[in-house]
């Protein structure tokens, strides 16, 4: 390891001319200590750097080349002995872990010799070291839970509006992937939630606000590729509008450039400035800008050589969605798939945790197949191949070293990571409205505090604010009898709290609120923003958007005056409420 190195990629490598439609690339230096800890790269000149490319590329045979194109899959939380026959016989670019592959107990230790087999098979057969990905966006999806740092949702990020905290929160993922062999995130979600019957990005997008989802990707980039971990921004051209679900379906959205331009676009044009690693192509069908019915943009030239290379200048890397998902799957086979996707202009095929091995291999053969009679020009396998070593050149992954599991705490850095956890929720709590001037509660008032009874953090929290309030333990989907108990200590009280959870979609939830004096009522969503919108006459609404227990001590401070609610609201709640 070389510590101190600055990992920036250069921008040739990411950008060559074209149209531009905004962005700023920002630099933020929280947490360099730490980077200079982990970040690793090879010293050269640019020059020295390409000449390592060029002899990497002309040493390697097709198989060896088309090979690198792909991201497989391994089930199993050990490599088994189909999975060693598999890289050995042929040496992928690349491995994504998933759930499957992460055990119960010990999962740092374990996820470490896992990547470790993967890599030393691979090179021990001749190949190069291996890009390692994961699902690890923060909140909703993460595939490493156990052992590692609960990460809050982006939205908590966008609402601490807070460029340095973003950048920490960046490094702080990719720390944690370091620490046990994963050097390419798949991540950061760049979507907007453009709609709010979207059924699969919602809370994994940082912001319905195109221009606060820019602001925020830019320093999170930032943050994971100085520590040494290729981000990679998701779903191009844009997810977020759409009203089905990639996984199940191809969805199609009829949005003109001019649409685009003006909202999806935007945070990929940020992420492009920001010299993003690589960029994830959409399972969607956009009509506009690719007239062949039912193509979705991972498998379309006009999307992927025509708007994103050529009018956005992107030059880094270009991935699929997983191939194995039913936009795909339902009308290719994996071998048609991934010989579409390379003729489209993508570099890497995620192959998806679904995906047999016998799948990979035909979608593997496919493309070997095509370059040999023809169909398509090794000259294009080339480009990508290029990319993909120029990739794993800049970030040091071709000098990889194994690491060990039993010191993997002490490269987690888990304590500050929980302090930046608690930074964020502190930053990112938001008032999104207090018509009646309740807050902060008085001292003197008859509070009455309701909860989920699962949740006794929340009373125990909140009393080292004010010992004197009433406390009222709920089911957290509530009875009769809890909500009637809840109108008797209404009764009672100048002021009532609420803590709900996805009230948005609990009917009983909604119902307790409403049973209530609403103009008295200050309700605490401690997830969805949008719980509101079944009760828009509350007083008062104060949003956690995660509900991690960090959640509640913010909450509370606020709640009694210790501390302010800061954050910028991330949502258009006035345009969710009826």
């Amino acid at each position: 390891m070389r510590p101190g190195v600055d990992l920036t990629p250069p921008r040739s490598l990411h950008r060559r001319g074209g149209t531009r439609l905004g962005g700023a690339r920002l630099v933020f230096c929280l947490f360099c200590a730490l980077a200079a800890q982990i970040v690793t790269q090879i010293a050269t000149t640019p020059a020295r750097a390409q000449s390592q490319v060029d002899t990497l590329l002309a040493g390697l045979t097709l198989e060896q080349k088309v090979a690198q194109m792909f991201l497989v899959s391994l089930y199993g939380e050990q490599l088994t002995e189909v999975g060693r026959d598999f890289l050995q016989r042929y040496q992928p670019g690349g491995v994504v872990v998933f759930e499957y592959n992460v055990p119960a107990e010990d999962a740092p230790q374990a996820v470490t010799a896992l990547i470790n087999s993967f890599q030393q098979t691979t090179i021990a057969a001749g190949g190069l070291p291996l890009l390692v990905a994961v699902d690890q966006e923060g909140g909703m999806i993460a595939t490493l839970e156990t052992g590692f740092t609960a990460f809050p949702v982006p939205y908590l990020v966008a609402a601490a509006h807070n460029p340095e905290l973003a950048y920490a929160y960046g490094h702080a993922l990719a720390q944690e992937l370091r620490a046990v062999g994963v050097n390419m995130n798949l991540a950061p979600v760049a979507d907007v939630e453009s709609t709010l019957e979207n059924p699969i990005i919602r809370r994994r997008a940082f912001s319905g606000d195109a221009a606060l989802v820019a602001q925020t990707i830019v320093p999170v980039i930032q943050g994971m590729q100085d520590a040494g971990v290729l981000a990679v921004a998701k779903h191009f051209p844009g997810h977020g509008a759409t009203t089905q679900d990639s996984h199940t379906e191809l969805p199609m959205l009829d949005l003109s450039l001019e649409q685009l331009a003006q909202r999806e676009l935007v945070p990929f044009e940020a992420a492009i400035e920001a010299n993003v690693s690589s960029i994830m192509m959409a399972h969607i069908w956009f009509p506009a800008l690719e007239p062949t019915p039912n193509t979705p943009a991972s498998l379309s030239p006009a999307i992927i050589e025509g708007l994103l290379r050529t009018q956005l200048g992107y030059d880094g890397l270009v991935i699929t969605d997983a191939l194995d998902m039913d936009a795909i799957d339902l009308t290719y086979t994996a071998g048609e798939a991934a010989l579409r996707a390379v003729q489209a202009g993508v570099d890497l095929l995620a192959l998806g945790p679904h995906m047999g091995l016998q799948a990979q291999q035909d979608a593997l053969q496919a493309v070997i197949n095509a370059v040999r009679t023809g169909e398509v020009a090794e000259a294009r396998i080339d480009d990508s191949v290029r990319r993909i070593l120029a990739a794993k050149q800049m970030y040091g992954l071709l000098d990889w070293q194994p690491l060990d599991p039993d010191t993997v705490g002490a490269r987690l850095y888990l304590a500050a990571h929980a302090q930046l956890v608690d930074a964020l929720f502190a930053a990112g709590i938001t008032l999104a409205y207090d018509s009646a001037a309740l807050l902060p509660l008085e001292a003197g008032a008859r509070i009455t505090l309701i909860y989920p009874g699962s949740r006794p953090q929340i009373e125990r929290e909140c009393r080292v604010y004010n010992q004197g309030f009433n406390a009222l333990a709920v089911a957290a989907s509530p009875t009769q009898t809890d909500i009637d108990f809840a109108r008797d200590a209404a009764a009672r009280s100048d002021a009532l709290v609420v803590f709900t959870q996805d009230a948005d979609y609990d009917g009983q939830q909604q119902a307790l609120v409403r049973a209530l004096p609403l103009a008295q009522t200050v309700v605490v969503a401690l997830a969805s923003p949008y719980d509101a919108r079944a009760f828009p006459e509350i007083a008062a609404y104060l949003i956690t958007y995660s509900p991690l227990p960090p959640a509640v001590p913010a909450a509370c401070a606020v709640l009694f005056g210790a501390a302010p609610a800061p954050g910028q609201l991330v949502v258009n709640l006035l345009e969710a409420l009826p």
